[in-house]
């Protein structure tokens, strides 16, 4: 099983906006069954938004990922989230 930590460095004061924009898209994308949770900064360094999913293997989240950016729906949740975010990246973490 693995971990995945999507980390955005949001833009001063988006933070908001950017969780308000993941949330409607993982509500379109609950079927997935991704164990998908969005975390957000209590003491880290500013306007950190965190999206997590949990998958028993990488190709299924490559798969998942493949999938969502093929939906028009989930394309129109997100839109303009980049401009929200100054930067990011990516952990994988093997559960052991």
């Amino acid at each position: 099983m693995y971990v995945i930590r999507n980390v955005f460095k949001c833009k001063p004061g988006k933070a908001k906006a950017a969780i308000d924009k993941f949330k409607a898209a993982h509500a379109l994308m609950s079927d997935m069954n991704l164990g998908e949770r969005i975390l957000v900064d209590e003491v880290a360094s500013f306007w950190t938004v965190v999206v997590e999913v949990t998958v028993d293997d990488l190709a299924a989240f490559g798969q998942a990922m493949q999938d969502r950016g093929s939906r028009e729906d989930v394309q129109s949740a997100m839109s303009g989230y980049m401009d929200l975010v100054d930067s990011g990246y990516r952990e994988v973490f093997r559960v052991a």
